[in-house]
């Protein structure tokens, strides 16, 4: 299974909307821009249908490196999640589902 990319996102959409792949791209990147900035600000966005975008604050812990087994201290931290919508679980699992029975 190949992952899908941000051109092809672009390529996608400009085919869908009829608007050129450079105006697209615009959008695209705009939107991720503006998403990764309100992550920054530590709000969250909900798109319903779609799912939450938010962040959290994880603990400092002591880790182990596994090749060495050194214990190694991991510092607070704050990280991007992402938790999926109703919806979308059962877009996505539906979609599995069909491919697999007739794949």
């Amino acid at each position: 299974m190949a992952n899908t990319t941000k051109h092809d996102i672009i390529a996608s959409v400009s085919k869908i909307t009829g608007l050129t792949q450079a105006d697209t791209k615009i959008v695209v990147e705009e939107l991720l821009q503006t998403i990764g900035k309100i992550l920054e600000d530590g709000k969250s966005i909900e798109i319903r249908g779609f799912g939450t975008f938010y962040t959290k604050v994880r603990k400092p812990r002591p880790a182990r490196n596994p090749k060495t087994g050194e214990v190694v201290p991991l510092l607070k931290r704050v990280v991007p999640l992402f938790k999926y919508s109703g919806e979308l679980k059962r877009k996505i699992t539906s979609s599995l589902m069909e491919n697999n029975a007739t794949g």
